[in-house]
C-alpha cells in the first residue's frame, strides 16, 4: 500500500484542506494520513466568513511523529501553515527523516482575499520550505510573494516568478493561473530549471473551484507516492482536477465543491 501524509488544515465544509486531500488520496489508491494544523469553520451568520482555529505546534509535532516514526510515508504535502514555528518544524522534519518527495502547496491566501493571511508563516515558507520542495504549486498571488514580485498579470511574469522560485531551490514549479488572467483559457506553467512548459485548457464555465488547489497538489503527491515521475504525476493530476471541476456542484448560497470521484465516471 502506498502512503502519503498531508500537513494541512481542516475545512469544516469538506471542500478544501485535509478533507480534499484525503478524498484525492483515496481516489488515486493511496493511503492518506493527516497532521492537522488548524480547523477552519465557515460562519453562515456572517456571509460564510472563514474563522481559523490553530492547533498548538507541539500537538502537530506529535501527529507527525505518529506518521513518520510510527508508520512512514512515500510522499508528503503541506497545506495551510499558521505560524513560523510550524514552518520551522516542517523544515526540520523533512531533514530529520530525509524526505525527498515533498510537495509544498503554499496556502497563503483564501479565495477572494488578496493579502497574505499569516505574514510570518509566509516569510518562513519562503526561507525554509522553497529550497526543500521537490514540487511547489503556488497560485499567482503566492508566486508573486515567493518571487518578491508585483502582482502577476501575464504569462511572461509567470515565467519570471517560476525562475526565481526555482533559483531559491524548488526543483519543479507548477503555477496555475486560475481565473486571474484574462481570456478563455486557463493557463498552467511548469518549470524544471531548463524548460518552461505552458499548458492551456478552456476555462470551465459555471464550475466551483473551492478546494481545487488542495486537490491538485494532493493528486500530484499521491502519484509521486506511487512512484510516478513529476511529469506523469502532473498529467494524472490534470485529468482528475478537470473532471472534478466539470462535476462540481453548489453546496449553498455561498459556495460549491469539487466532485472528486468524477474522473472515474468519464
Amino acid at each position: 500500500m502506498y502512503k502519503a501524509m498531508t500537513i494541512a488544515g481542516s475545512d469544516t465544509s469538506g471542500g478544501a484542506g485535509m478533507e480534499a486531500d484525503l478524498k484525492t488520496f483515496q481516489e488515486l489508491g493511496v493511503y492518506g494520513m493527516t497532521a492537522l494544523t488548524c480547523i477552519v469553520a465557515q460562519n453562515p451568520n456572517a456571509d460564510w466568513a472563514h474563522e481559523i482555529y490553530p492547533i498548538e505546534t507541539s500537538v502537530i509535532e506529535k501527529q507527525i511523529t505518529t506518521i513518520l516514526q510510527g508508520i512512514g510515508c512515500d510522499a508528503m504535502k503541506t497545506g495551510m501553515l499558521g505560524s513560523a514555528d510550524l514552518v520551522e518544524l516542517i523544515a526540520a522534519t523533512i531533514d530529520k527523516y530525509n524526505l525527498k518527495k515533498v510537495v509544498i502547496d503554499p496556502v497563503m491566501v483564501c479565495k477572494g482575499i488578496d493579502s497574505i493571511m499569516v505574514p510570518e508563516a509566509a516569510a518562513a515558507t519562503k526561507e525554509l520550505l522553497v529550497k526543500r520542495a521537490l514540487v511547489m504549486t503556488p497560485n499567482l498571488l503566492e508566486a508573486a510573494y515567493l518571487a518578491d514580485m508585483q502582482p502577476i498579470t501575464k504569462v511572461e511574469e509567470m515565467k519570471q516568478a517560476a525562475a526565481v522560485i526555482h533559483d531559491k531551490g524548488c526543483q519543479y514549479v507548477i503555477m496555475k493561473a486560475g481565473d486571474r488572467l484574462p481570456g478563455d483559457d486557463a493557463v498552467e506553467l511548469i518549470y524544471d530549471g531548463k524548460t518552461f512548459t505552458e499548458k492551456r485548457h478552456p476555462k470551465i464555465p459555471n464550475s466551483y473551484n473551492h478546494g481545487a488547489g488542495c486537490t491538485f497538489s494532493a493528486a500530484v503527491t499521491a502519484c509521486l507516492a506511487k512512484g510516478m515521475t513529476v511529469t506523469d504525476a502532473l498529467s494524472k493530476a490534470e485529468a482528475l482536477i478537470d473532471a472534478a471541476l466539470r462535476g462540481s456542484f453548489r453546496m449553498n448560497q455561498w459556495s460549491g465543491a469539487l466532485k472528486h470521484c468524477a474522473w472515474r465516471e468519464k
